[in-house]
């Protein structure tokens, strides 16, 4: 991918991948816990995908 491609590319919760930490943030509250579906308002898919990438970062370091 170019960097215009990168530019281009939207960063819903399916897009997301583990090393854009600050905006998994938007996810887990201040006390690690991740956010349920009622408050993040994601559909179901949306929150495995969510719930997978988190603790991906997690193991990896890069969230707390």
């Amino acid at each position: 991918m170019t960097t215009e491609e990168k530019k281009s590319q939207s960063l819903t919760p399916q897009g997301l991948d583990f090393t854009h930490a600050h905006i998994l943030s938007r996810y887990v509250t201040e006390t690690g816990k991740i956010l349920p579906r009622k408050l993040t308002r994601l559909s179901a898919k949306q929150q495995r995908k969510i719930k997978k990438t988190i603790k991906q970062a997690r193991n990896l370091l890069l969230m707390k």
